[in-house]
């Protein structure tokens, strides 16, 4: 499938402090420690509505990782998917009158679009879930083989499930009791009650074919596959077993990266599928939770096309810790466009103070477990500085301007 355009990054003199971040499986903030190559798995979106501020947040994250990561000198191997086939973009197909196929490439390529102009780096593998079909097929088939899944006992629909026993440490990376696991599984598209399974909790690795809906040949009968295996096959097949970092909302902590992560162990004897678990928190809209059952869904489309500029979208979404749920609202953005406008002013003077120990700062909050809040306050501070006539280098606002594009994301030309 394909990614969308890339970008060339200005280049910023010097370096900043390795990366810490904090990782769900350890409840703690560690180091991330990459090879030259640092590697790094982000699940996509199902592709029927696209793209919400919930995405934008997550993936303007995992996008300031990428930045800093390469600020730090590792080339970075992202791998992002494409949940091109599942049911609510059949639901939504079938609502709407047109075939599943063209809504999630319209909507796929709406979030290619969305992500260009919040200048999110692509990744460099971007796989759909129905060209990955085939990796889907062998893996399950492998499961089967050992043992790790099984067949229901069901003429008409033989789905195959994972067992949920088939790794020790399953449940390590959320942390959740049983209790807590059922409810989420119940809530995010498990099955509990579906007969013949061998555990409530086991999910679902294969679904057997059922009318009106697309299926693809496979060893264990026709069908297409479940949710959580689809992302274990693609990582693995790009990145390998432990790679660096396994990304996206913290409501796929469970059951979906609990699952995906399961499944990979099973597969390769590992004890850890990632190194890293990292999670954004969620976006909810003037002090309510943002959900589509709510109709109170915020698109990034919808404010481009009312002329909000991205640049304040991503610095509004920076504005918060990722790790922190927090409120979309007017002022919020408001606050941000009125930002956004002043960097512009002070970097687009023709003096100011030293941008090195700015840049510095920047870096140092950045690698400390993505501090943005910091990282804005650290070139608001300068700016200030411009505004009261602090500073005499004539070289300070174009440094400090590439390192807010490099580092930040942020452009201070209009349009760029």
């Amino acid at each position: 499938m394909q990614s969308w355009p890339d970008l060339e990054l200005p280049a910023v003199p010097g370096s900043g402090p390795a990366l810490r971040l904090y990782d769900t499986a350890d409840r703690a903030v560690r180091p991330v420690a990459p090879g030259a190559t640092a590697t790094m798995y982000v699940c996509g979106i199902t592709p029927y509505d696209a793209t919400h501020l919930g995405h934008a947040a997550t993936y303007v994250t995992f996008d300031q990782v990428n930045r800093v990561l390469r600020d730090q000198g590792h080339e970075v191997h992202y791998v992002q998917n494409v949940t091109d086939v599942d049911d609510p973009l059949f639901e939504r197909a079938d609502r709407d009158g047109v075939d599943w196929r063209d809504l999630g490439a319209r909507e796929t390529q709406l979030f290619r679009d969305d992500m260009t102009a919040l200048r999110v780096l692509p990744p460099r593998d971007y796989i759909g879930a129905v060209e990955s079909v085939n990796e889907v097929v062998e893996v399950v088939d492998k499961l089967l083989a050992s043992g790790a899944a099984y067949t229901v006992d069901d003429a008409e629909f033989p789905d195959v499930y994972f067992r949920t026993d088939a790794t020790d440490q399953f449940g390590y990376e959320s942390g959740y009791d049983r209790e807590t696991m059922s409810r989420f599984f119940a809530e995010r598209g498990g099955d509990p009650d579906r007969p013949g399974k061998r555990d409530p909790l086991d999910a679902l690795l294969w679904r057997a074919e059922r009318p009106g809906e697309p299926s693809w040949e496979s060893p264990f009968g026709p069908g297409r596959p479940g949710w959580h295996i689809e992302c274990s096959a693609i990582a693995l097949n790009r990145l390998g077993i432990e790679f660096d970092i396994q990304g996206g909302g913290n409501d796929l902590i469970y059951p979906h990266h609990e699952y995906s992560a399961a499944h990979g162990e099973a597969l390769t004897g590992s004890r850890r599928f990632a190194r890293h678990y990292v999670h954004t928190g969620m976006v909810g809209l003037d002090g309510e939770k943002m959900s589509k059952s709510r109709g109170n869904l915020v698109f990034v489309s919808v404010l481009r096309r009312d002329g909000v500029d991205p640049a304040a979208i991503r610095l509004a979404l920076l504005a918060d810790h990722y790790r922190g749920d927090r409120m979309w609202t007017a002022e919020v953005l408001d606050t941000a466009v009125e930002r956004l406008a002043r960097w512009r002013a002070a970097l687009g003077a023709s003096i100011g103070p030293d941008a090195e120990p700015v840049i510095a700062r920047i870096r140092q909050h950045l690698a400390d477990d993505l501090d943005t809040p910091k990282a804005l306050a650290a070139v608001d501070g300068w700016c200030a500085d411009v505004r009261n006539g602090i500073g005499s280098s004539t070289t300070a606002p174009a440094e400090l301007a590439a390192a807010v594009d490099a580092l930040l994301g942020i452009p201070l030309v209009p349009g760029a």
